[in-house]
């Protein structure tokens, strides 16, 4: 009887020490994919960082180029009405001759 219980006490200590090695393994395993994770998500964040910075960029740029469309609207609106003042004065001084 005390031989029959050694040996279950034997395969027991066996099976948790299979059962320990098992789990070590995923502990390395998941340890693993933490660190890859952990990884990406460190590039993923420099991305985003950069894709603001890059999109506040464009913003600057845009409203550089809105304001000078802008002011070559207002210059053009004004040179438009010097051409029709300059063509009635024309038309003025031919009517006079």
């Amino acid at each position: 009887d005390a031989n029959r219980q050694i040996s279950e006490y034997k395969f027991k200590l066996s099976k948790a020490e299979q059962d320990i090695t098992t789990l070590e393994q995923n502990i390395g395993r998941l340890e693993g994919q933490v660190a890859r994770y952990k990884n990406a998500a460190e590039n993923a964040e420099k991305v985003e960082d950069e894709l603001k910075a890059e999109k506040r960029k464009l913003q600057r740029e845009l409203r550089t180029a809105l304001d000078k469309i802008e002011e070559m609207e207002m210059t053009h609106s004004h040179l438009m009405k010097r051409l029709e003042k300059m063509k009635a004065n024309r038309t003025t001084l031919l009517s006079q001759q």
